[in-house]
């Protein structure tokens, strides 16, 4: 699903989805750890959830924006740096940051210790763009720029450097 939400009709039948704290689908992206905790698949592809893990001084993706989706961060522990276009914002535990289509961020830890964050993806669309980089590190390709830029475009993102 690369351009168009499925689903969006509302299940007949709905299924309570329950995800507990040693379950979800891990992704594991250099000194990053992700934890699918809801994919879209139990909400008709409207919203996706992930549990991050920043290592310490951990430098986020190149500065993107999304263009058919809200990304959503809210902080547990630790600080992280949000970069928005050229302004620079330090999120203490607490904090949530909601980035709406075509506005370009990045974030990174750059601290000391390990940073966690829930994110939101409404709708579900990016959460492959992080299955397909962990592919391709197990596949022994390289996490370059351009392969992260190229993966970026398949979900509707693109970097910041690139016109509005």
């Amino acid at each position: 699903m690369t351009e168009e939400a499925k689903g969006t009709e509302p299940q007949a039948d709905p299924v309570i989805s329950v995800v507990g704290p040693l379950d979800g689908e891990t992704i594991v992206l250099g000194t990053t750890r992700m934890r699918v905790l809801e994919d879209g698949s139990h909400t008709g592809h409207r919203l996706a959830i992930a549990e991050s893990v920043l290592a310490p001084h951990t430098q986020g993706p190149p500065q993107h924006r999304h263009g058919r989706h809200d990304e959503g961060f809210y902080v547990l522990s630790g600080t992280v740096r949000f970069t928005v276009g050229e302004e620079d914002y330090d999120a203490a535990a607490g904090t949530l940051v909601m980035v709406p289509p075509g506005t370009p961020h990045t974030f990174a830890n750059l601290t000391d210790q390990p940073a966690v964050m829930l994110s939101t993806f409404t709708p579900d669309l990016y959460v492959q763009y992080f299955r397909d980089l962990q592919e391709s590190l197990a596949d022994g390709r390289p996490l370059t720029p351009q392969a992260n830029v190229d993966a970026m475009s398949r979900y509707a993102t693109r970097p910041a450097t690139d016109p509005a």
